[in-house]
C-alpha cells in the first residue's frame, strides 16, 4: 500500500498522506514517500497547485510516528535532518507551486509544523491543532516555535505550545490561523476550488510573488519593503504596455463571470 497518494486533475493535484490506520503519523518511509512525490510534483511543468490533506476522518498527521521513536530514538535525529526525505517540512518550502492544507482531523506537534508549512489553510469543523512538545519532552525542529507566535501573536502561541492544549477549528479560524471552516465533506472541494483559482493565474507571476511574500515575512519590515521594489522594479520593466492592457480585460471579464 503506498503511504502517499497523488491525483491530479488538470493543473491540480492533490496529495493525501495515507496511514489512517495509524492517523498518519509520519513514519521515516512515509517521510521519505512524502518527499519523493513532491520532487515529482515540483518538476511537474503541468501542475500550477497542490491540494495536501491526510486520508481519513480522524487526522491530518498526529504527527512523528511515537511507537517508532520509542523503538529508536535515532529515528529523532534523523527527523531533524535538513534533508527533505526526512523533514517534510523542507518537502514542502523547497516545492515551488503553492500548497494548500485541507486539514480534515487532528494536527498534532509535527504534524501541525506540517500544516504550518502551507500557505493556505481550510479546516474542517472537525481540526484541532495541538502542540505537543513540551509534553513528550522533545524540541520541535521543523519551525513551529517560531512560525506559530509569528501567525497568532506570541501569548497564543506560549499558551499553546507550554500547555499542550487542543485548539479547534472555529478558535483556529478567529485567531488567524486557517482562513475558513467548511463541513467535512465540503473540505477538499472547497480547497481544490481555491487551488483552481490559483492555477488561472499566470504560474511564472504565482511562484515570483509566493517567493516575494515568503522571503519579506523573514525579513524586518524595512529590508522587506526594499526587497519588494528590487524585485518589482527587475520584473515590471519586462512588462509591455498591450500585456497589461489584455491583462486588465481579462481581469475585468473573470470578474463580471464570477458576479454573474
Amino acid at each position: 500500500m503506498s503511504l502517499v497518494l497523488v491525483t491530479r486533475d488538470d493543473a491540480v493535484a492533490t496529495v493525501t498522506l495515507n496511514r489512517p490506520e495509524a492517523m498518519n503519523a509520519l513514519s521515516r518511509a512515509l517521510r521519505a514517500e512524502f518527499a519523493a512525490a513532491m520532487r515529482g510534483l515540483a518538476a511537474d511543468d503541468g501542475i500550477r497547485a497542490i491540494v495536501l490533506t491526510g486520508a481519513g476522518e480522524r487526522a491530518f498527521t498526529a504527527g512523528l510516528d511515537l511507537k517508532e521513536l520509542g523503538a529508536d530514538t535515532g529515528n529523532l535525529g534523523a527527523a531533524n535532518a535538513e534533508g527533505a526525505d526526512e523533514n517534510p517540512v523542507k518537502a514542502i518550502e523547497l516545492c515551488p507551486q503553492p500548497v494548500i492544507g485541507a486539514i480534515n482531523g487532528v494536527a498534532i506537534t509535527g504534524g501541525f509544523e506540517v500544516a504550518l508549512a502551507c500557505d493556505i489553510l481550510i479546516a474542517s469543523t472537525n481540526a484541532r491543532f495541538a502542540d505537543t512538545h513540551a509534553r513528550v519532552v522533545v524540541m520541535p525542529g521543523w519551525g513551529l516555535s517560531q512560525k506559530l507566535s509569528r501567525l497568532i501573536g506570541l501569548g497564543r502561541a506560549k499558551e499553546l505550545s507550554l500547555t499542550g492544549n487542543f485548539l479547534g477549528a472555529e478558535a483556529a479560524r478567529d485567531w488567524g490561523l486557517v482562513n475558513r471552516v467548511v463541513a467535512p465533506e465540503d473540505l477538499l472541494p472547497a480547497a481544490q476550488a481555491l487551488a483552481r483559482d490559483i492555477a488561472s493565474a499566470d504560474p511564472a507571476m504565482v511562484r515570483a510573488y509566493r517567493a516575494l511574500i515568503d522571503d519579506g515575512y523573514a525579513l524586518p519590515y524595512g529590508e522587506a519593503l526594499a526587497l519588494e521594489h528590487a524585485r518589482s522594479s527587475a520584473a515590471n520593466r519586462t512588462v509591455s504596455a498591450d500585456a497589461v492592457e489584455a491583462r486588465r480585460l481579462a481581469v475585468m471579464r473573470r470578474g463580471r463571470e464570477r458576479a454573474g
